[in-house]
C-alpha cells in the first residue's frame, strides 16, 4: 500500500517528531508511542526556548495560549504555534511551530506538523496532520468505529489490518479538508488533495486528487 506509506505523505523535516516518526512504515504504527515520545523529548528541549508549564507539558516560549485553553499532558506546543481561546489539548499531542489550534477545537494524540491550521469546531483524534494542512470549520476526525471493531485501512482492493481500535485520520502535507466533513476512521489522504465541504472521507484518497464524493475522486489538473 505505497500510497499510505510515510514517506509518500509528509515531509519529516517539517515537525519536531521527525525522528520519530521515520521509524516506521505507515503513520498509524506512530500514535501507540506518541504519549512515550513526548516524556522522552520534552526534558531535552532547549530551555531558553521553551518552558515547562506542569507535568509532561512544554510549551515553547513564542507561543500564544489564550488564558482559556486547557491543556494537558503529555504536550510539547513548538514555536510561534498559536493556541485560542477555548481550545481543549487533552494530552498526547504536538503542536507544530505556526500551527492555530482554533476556538472549540479538541486534540488528542496526534502529531501535528508545523504550519498546520485547525481552527474552527475541529476534533482531530488519534491522527496526524501534515505540513500546512487545513481542517475547515466544523470538519472532524472520526476515531472509533460504530461497531467498536479493529480498523482496517483500505485502498480498493488492498487492506492492512491496524489492530487499532482508535484511529482518525492521516492527513498528508498541504491537504485540504472542507466545513463540516467527516474523516471516518482510517482515512488517508495523499499530499496536496482537496476534500469538498459536507463529505463523509474513508479509506485511501490519491495524492493530488479532488473528493467530491466516494464515487467521483478526480484528479487535480
Amino acid at each position: 500500500m505505497e500510497r499510505a506509506k510515510i514517506s509518500n505523505l509528509y515531509d519529516l523535516n517539517e515537525t519536531i517528531a521527525g525522528e520519530y516518526l521515520a521509524q516506521f512504515t505507515y503513520p498509524w504504527e506512530a500514535l501507540k508511542g506518541i504519549s512515550d515520545f513526548i516524556k522522552k523529548l520534552g526534558p531535552t528541549l532547549d530551555q531558553k526556548r521553551f518552558e515547562q508549564r506542569g507535568e509532561d507539558i512544554w510549551v515553547a516560549k513564542s507561543a500564544k495560549v489564550a488564558p482559556t485553553a486547557c491543556l494537558n499532558g503529555p504536550l510539547i506546543i513548538d514555536e510561534e504555534a498559536e493556541i485560542r481561546h477555548c481550545a481543549f489539548i487533552r494530552g498526547s499531542a504536538i503542536v507544530g511551530k505556526g500551527s492555530v489550534v482554533g476556538n472549540s477545537t479538541e486534540l488528542k494524540n496526534d502529531i501535528i506538523f508545523n504550519s498546520v491550521q485547525v481552527p474552527h469546531y475541529n476534533y482531530v483524534g488519534d491522527s496526524i496532520l501534515g505540513y500546512k494542512s487545513h481542517m475547515g470549520a466544523g470538519s472532524i476526525t472520526s476515531n472509533v468505529k460504530s461497531d467498536k471493531t479493529l480498523v482496517v485501512v483500505k485502498d480498493g482492493e488492498e487492506k492492512i489490518e491496524t489492530g487499532l481500535k482508535k484511529f482518525g485520520a492521516m492527513l498528508g502535507d498541504h491537504v485540504e479538508v472542507g466545513c463540516n466533513s467527516v474523516l471516518n476512521p482510517g482515512t488517508v489522504i495523499g499530499r496536496n488533495s482537496n476534500v469538498y465541504p459536507l463529505s463523509s472521507v474513508r479509506g485511501v484518497v490519491p495524492a493530488n486528487s479532488i473528493y467530491k464524493n466516494r464515487n467521483e475522486v478526480v484528479e487535480k489538473q
